[in-house]
């Protein structure tokens, strides 16, 4: 038998990997190109957006928004002057710590002196400066009330992050959140607790959540947003004009900034995605750094801010576990139908599940699992398909047309049971055989015509196939005038009914033959006569031959008697079919309960190399049980 060439293995290998090589190539290509980042931040957007929110009127914050009426009524630049006379009204009235998210590096109007000394001297004074955009605070503003209002701002123009705290810097260089709660509690403990701990869980690291090559540098975490609108927000017009409640600045933090919206100090954050206009809901700047503030105010009392970005090692292990997942549920159900209702099940529960969280306050890598469990499995899929698609081709190709339907069904459904390296492997089965010849064939054909005689030899054979297919048989080989069938292989129904097939299909085409003798009489054609031995044991049967040319050979003593049944004395034949039947057969037929055939004795046949001689007894008809195919009406 034929051996796998190396180039056939290689392939079979190619075919076997290609699609799950083209899987891990997408899978790559949606990490590296950005598009999986790009989907993560759309959902995690898209929750943020549907969460609630706490409101920031709990918080000890209020914020004293310059409005487009105050930028009507006092012009822009604010002067110095009227934010001398806020401050001076906040410190009266108790503010804890007051800070100015408002650039006065250059001073503006003929009083600048008064900021500047309200900038040295006021101990609740914060004065902002802008590392990015080299902007420097108040002149003369000592270090300890200093402070950076710069944002971090995701590479898609959404501010989702917190530049908490950068270490090792001078004393200057604080946020400005962090230094307002410094302010207000009077103490650097926060800040230090953070320098203690730098390696907390609470911190963004480069692959956290569902960031990819995230500049993680400093203490940064995800950005907690209270409801909008829901601090204690007043204009500066009513602070200058004393309209603002005492307990809304006694003991709190004051944050004054811009928030007119021609200043354009606005800025995209997640529930700007999904509003009709951006300008619906993006926040100004002073806001958001009261967001932080009360993140971290907090974080001073202990209680966490409610969100947390898993490190990256678990994005890494929810996408080992995707691939292997997406691999087993697309290779292990025995229907396609079956796998893709249940991957995409999985899919499901796995987005409900990062839903879940995120609404909660967990973000976990979602996209990049998901995407490798369906590009695997999809994979898969289209590697049973191509191997699916090969092995109907051998099976059609080792087989052609010899069986029935119903048997090339089964033959599919157990194909991995049986195929081995694109052959039938050989195997020793119980099977029948049945062995037929045309009688006087050799006479015939000096007198018809070579197309005559073909033809009329295939109403013949029109007649028997079917009626060996019909029954779960397979004609192994056509022998020039008569043929080799076999009830049992591939696939048996076991040695009693395939031998109890093996006598309904001769008795069908004993029937057949006096209906197709008529046919032919009132034609003109000559009469046809067959002979059939039949005849049932072991046999060695698989494929045999080359990878050019592969046969399904049936071969041992059990074919050799079924031939010499056939063959057996020639001249001794009445009827149009003679079937002659071992007693080996005739012994399983009668255990299935087959006793309405007529059997009559033959005697003994000597078969050479055997030393029992066989029983024989002819089959003279009976009334054919119905073919699957063809039931009583």
């Amino acid at each position: 038998m034929g051996r796998t060439t190396p180039a056939r293995r290689l392939g079979q290998g190619l075919t076997l990997v290609a699609p799950y090589g083209a899987a891990a190539l997408l899978v790559a290509a949606l990490r590296f190109t950005g598009i999986a980042e790009s989907l993560n931040l759309l959902l995690y957007d898209l929750i943020t957006h549907l969460r609630p929110a706490a409101s920031g009127a709990s918080t000890p914050i209020t914020i004293i928004g310059i409005s487009e009426a105050d930028i009507n009524r006092y012009g822009w630049p604010i002067d110095d002057s009227l934010l001398c006379e806020a401050i001076d009204a906040l410190s009266a009235d108790g503010a804890r710590a007051i800070g100015l998210d408002i650039y006065r590096n250059k001073g503006v109007g003929p009083q600048q002196d008064c900021l500047r000394r309200q900038a040295r001297s006021n101990p609740k004074l914060v004065s902002i400066f802008n590392v990015a955009e080299s902007i420097g605070p108040i002149p003369g503003t000592p270090p300890q009330r200093r402070a950076f209002n710069d944002l971090v701002v995701d590479a898609d123009g959404v501010v989702r992050r917190d530049l908490v705290h950068v270490a090792g810097q001078d004393a200057a260089t604080v946020a400005l959140p962090l230094r307002m709660v410094e302010v207000y509690l009077g103490n650097t403990d926060l800040r230090r607790r953070l320098e203690a701990n730098p390696s907390s869980a609470r911190w963004l690291e480069r692959d956290s959540g569902g960031y990819f090559n995230l500049d993680a540098a400093g203490f940064q975490q995800l950005l907690s947003f209270q409801q909008r609108g829901s601090y204690s927000f007043w204009t500066l017009e009513q602070l200058l004009r004393r309209q603002v409640p005492n307990d809304k600045i006694r003991d709190r933090i004051v944050l004054i900034g811009s928030t007119a919206p021609s200043l354009r100090d606005l800025f995209n954050v997640p529930q700007t995605r999904f509003v009709l206009t951006t300008r619906q809901w993006q926040e100004a700047g002073v806001e958001l750094h009261a967001n932080r503030a009360s993140a971290l105010l907090a974080m001073a009392a202990g209680v966490s801010h409610g969100l947390w970005a898993l490190p990256g090692w678990s994005g890494t292990l929810l996408l080992v576990l995707g691939l292997g997942v997406g691999v087993a549920l697309g290779e292990s159900f025995a229907t396609l139908r079956r796998s893709i209702l249940t991957v995409t099940a999985v899919a499901l529960l796995g987005l409900g599940g990062a839903v879940a969280l995120l609404l909660y306050g967990v973000w976990v890598q979602t996209t990049l699992p998901l995407a490798g469990l369906t590009l695997m499995a999809g994979a898969a899929w289209l590697r049973r398909g191509a191997a699916s698609q090969q092995q109907r081709q051998q099976i059609q190709r080792l087989l052609g047309q010899t069986t029935s339907p119903a048997v090339a069904q089964q033959l599919w459904e157990q194909r991995d049971e049986l195929l081995s390296d694109g052959r039938f492997e050989g195997r020793l089965l119980a099977v029948t055989i049945v062995f037929s010849d045309t009688c006087d064939f050799t006479t015939l054909s000096e007198r018809l015509k070579p197309a005559e005689l073909l033809a009329w030899l295939n109403r013949g054979m029109a007649l028997c196939v079917p009626a060996i297919t019909e029954r779960g048989g397979m004609v192994n080989k056509f022998t020039g005038d008569g043929f080799l069938a076999v009830f049992g292989a591939p696939l048996g129904k076991g040695e009693v009914a395939d031998a109890s097939e093996a006598i309904d299909a001769a008795l069908a085409i004993q029937h057949g033959l006096e209906q197709l003798n008529r046919d032919l009489a009132a034609e003109g054609e000559p009469p046809m006569r067959m002979r059939i031995g039949i005849h049932s044991g072991a046999v060695l049967a698989g494929s045999m031959g080359c990878s050019e040319r592969l046969e399904y050979a049936i071969i041992g003593d059990t074919v050799n008697c079924a031939s010499r049944l056939e063959s057996s004395e020639k001249a001794r034949q009445d009827g149009l079919c003679r079937v002659l039947v071992s007693s080996v057969t005739r012994d399983l037929v009668l255990r299935n309960g087959a006793n309405t055939m007529n059997w009559d004795p033959w005697g003994s046949l000597q078969v050479k190399g055997r030393t029992e001689p066989l029983d024989v007894w002819e089959l003279r008809g009976s009334a054919p049980v119905a073919s699957p195919a063809n039931p009583p009406q």
